[in-house]
């Protein structure tokens, strides 16, 4: 996904990261200054959907404006057309790796 909240505040002049983290603390999402940094230029893992909605009415934007859909490359294990995952070589095995950690529980 791409993260548009730069582009969407522009688009209502607001040019700066303060600027949007005092109407957001008005319309009663309080911010800290290193995560609205964070919003600001970067591209944040994770958002609660209450702030994302409380962004979305501060801006007066639809979701899909700030959350862009980006194209993905296509997987090594897929066929390039989407077909079916291609075969294994012969004699090859999948083999699934164990997490690290604990393997039985503490005496």
């Amino acid at each position: 996904m791409k993260w548009n909240l730069r582009l969407a505040a522009a688009k209502r002049d607001i040019w700066k990261s303060s600027q949007l983290q005092a109407m957001l603390a008005d319309a009663g999402l309080v911010i800290s200054a290193g995560k609205m940094s964070y919003l600001w230029s970067g591209r944040p893992v994770t958002i609660r959907l209450d702030d994302l909605d409380v962004i979305c009415a501060v801006l007066g934007c639809e979701v899909g404006e700030l959350l862009e859909p980006e194209p993905r490359a296509p997987r090594a294990d897929t066929a390039s057309d989407g077909a079916a995952p291609l075969p294994l070589a012969a004699g090859a095995r999948h083999m699934t790796r164990r997490r690290p950690g604990r393997q039985a529980p503490p005496i």
